[in-house]
């Protein structure tokens, strides 16, 4: 007994299954939500001071801006220089412990060595200071 082809092939069995590529692209697209890190900005823009020995960085957690009217920003909001600990524990949590102060050249001092030295009582374990490539 012989078969005709035209009649055991249904429309049905011409069509293309797409769930195995749906469900690649849905595992690739998890895979990419959750191997990416998100670096939260600081919010203003400050006048950062120059070094011949500035580098880049890639793996930043958080960054902390000094205005030059030494108000601390964090994540677009003003914070009370007081509360930097807090904050920063919280937003380490879920991230390695990577923080850079990006400190106005007219901030004063005092300011800026608090906030770097809450940024490491909140468990950083790298806190840096941004500077200007020359």
């Amino acid at each position: 007994m012989r078969l005709d082809s035209s009649s055991s092939l249904n429309e049905e069995d011409n069509d293309i299954n797409m769930t195995p590529m749906l469900d690649v692209v849905f595992i690739l697209l998890i895979f990419f939500i959750v191997t990416t890190s998100f670096v939260r900005e600081a919010g203003i823009e400050v006048d950062r001071p120059t070094a011949s020995s500035a580098t880049n960085k890639n793996d930043i957690s958080v960054v902390i801006a000094i205005a030059d009217d030494d108000s601390v920003w964090l994540d677009g909001k003003p914070i009370d220089q007081r509360s930097v600990r807090d904050h920063v524990e919280h937003m380490l949590l879920d991230t390695s412990g990577n923080v850079v102060v990006q400190a106005d050249k007219k901030a004063s001092t005092g300011v800026l060595v608090s906030v770097m030295d809450q940024a490491k009582l909140a468990g950083a374990t790298k806190v840096s200071l941004a500077a200007e490539t020359e």
